[in-house]
């Protein structure tokens, strides 16, 4: 079965049925007891499981499942199949990471009469590779994927700060692997977080727009859109920050938001950086955490016009650069060594660590946060390097050998 045909299946059938149809075609197919796609929430602390052809049974009471400690968690942060053999008598169980340069999207899990061959593996694989693109490619025209990524139901602010984000989360390529994280206060802060790959640059910006709920949502959204209005007309940094600025102060008659805009080039890896009176950004280089001060200049908005500047950002490769606002450093969390935090997080992919991170926050704050917390955690490789994997995001030698799993005794 190949990739063409997975996707054709998808296709014809209903977007809300595309998942059922692989699955169903996987089941006949390598003759499993059940197949299912479990996709992530927007947390990334359970799944739940929108495609399935057959039943069995998973000692899950509920259809959301919490991934702490989990075989699925160990899936999404290794991204390495894993493969448990209860023994005799007992369907095996194969669970593989459907990813998408990097964005953990859900797992494609498997039930087989007996141990899978490394044919039947790479099938398998194959199939998940194929899922992430059938998510994607069927998102747009159903509810259902948004449905099975939200905990709980969310606030008019909430829904509107969401769809400001980037459709997905996390980012991989060969200089450089990006992800984001936010977790909205109990009156949503305005938060957002975006990032863009064009031929020779990425660009990354963080914004918290000031107040709560629907009003921050709404000043959010305004900045967001001027933002992106300029990008994509080829505004250089400069530009897309005045741009930013005028539309507030044109279409609001008070209120700001602070930000942050980065551009890295692809070719030498050069950098400009604008800060609109936003919180520094720290830096992990050779196990220390440095915080960067880079020049101030007044958030979008404000009422005295005036000229951003644009500096330049010292990053080498092997660097992680941490950006955030400012509900990472709200009263509840600044008993949290946050340098410290970045470097006990160093070893994990961009997207574990800003959850963990953020995680971290809102235990602190016994998870009622007074104001949004957001990260963008992005890890520079340099020009001409590669760190990454199209179908896993991990080691070819890793990726090839599927490790037995079996739950850690209680």
């Amino acid at each position: 079965m190949s990739i063409a045909e997975v996707l054709q299946a998808a296709e014809t059938a209903p977007p809300v049925e595309s998942l059922d149809v692989v699955a169903r075609i996987l089941k006949d197919r390598l003759g499993a007891v059940a197949v299912s796609f479990l996709i992530t929430d927007f947390t990334g602390s359970s799944v739940v499981r929108l495609g399935a052809a057959g039943s069995v049974e998973t000692g899950e009471p509920a259809r959301r499942i919490p991934l702490n400690g989990t075989l699925y968690d160990d899936v999404i942060r290794t991204q390495r199949p894993r493969v448990e053999d209860k023994g005799p008598g007992t369907p095996v169980q194969v669970v593989a990471p459907v990813t998408n340069r990097g964005d953990a999207i859900g797992l494609l899990e498997l039930f087989l009469p007996e141990a899978p061959d490394a044919a039947v593996l790479r099938e398998i694989g194959a199939a998940a590779h194929a899922l992430a693109y059938i998510v994607i490619a069927n998102r747009p025209f159903t509810d259902l994927y948004q449905w099975g990524r939200r905990t709980l139901p969310l606030s008019l602010a909430a829904e509107i700060q969401h769809r400001l984000l980037p459709s997905s989360l996390t980012c991989e390529a060969a200089q450089f692997a990006v992800s984001g994280a936010l977790e909205p206060a109990d009156h949503v802060g305005g938060d957002t977080f975006d990032y863009v790959l064009d031929r020779d640059t990425v660009q990354l910006s963080i914004t918290d727009a000031m107040g709560h709920d629907v009003r921050a949502a709404l000043l959010a959204t305004l900045v967001v859109g001027a933002l992106r209005r300029a990008r994509r007309a080829g505004a250089d940094l400069l530009e897309q920050a005045d741009q930013a600025d005028r539309a507030m102060r044109e279409h609001t008659g008070q209120g700001y938001v602070t930000g942050q805009l980065l551009r890295i080039s692809l070719r030498d890896g050069s950098t400009e950086f604008v800060n609109a009176g936003h919180p520094w950004p720290l830096r992990l280089r050779d196990g220390a955490v440095e915080r960067i001060h880079p020049k101030v200049d007044m958030p979008f908005g404000v009422e005295t016009a005036h000229t951003y500047q644009v500096q330049a950002l010292d990053l080498w490769p092997g660097d992680r650069l941490v950006m955030l606002t400012d509900g990472m450093l709200e009263r509840n969390a600044k008993a949290l060594d946050l340098p410290g935090m970045i470097i006990r997080t160093r070893e994990l992919h961009p997207r574990e660590a800003a959850r963990a991170l953020i995680g971290m926050v809102v235990d602190a704050a016994d998870g009622h946060l007074q104001d949004d917390a957001t990260v963008i955690c992005l890890d520079w490789h340099g020009t001409g390097r590669s760190r990454r994997h199209a179908d896993t995001g991990a080691d070819l030698t890793e990726a090839s050998s599927p490790t037995l799993w079996r739950p850690a005794a209680t």
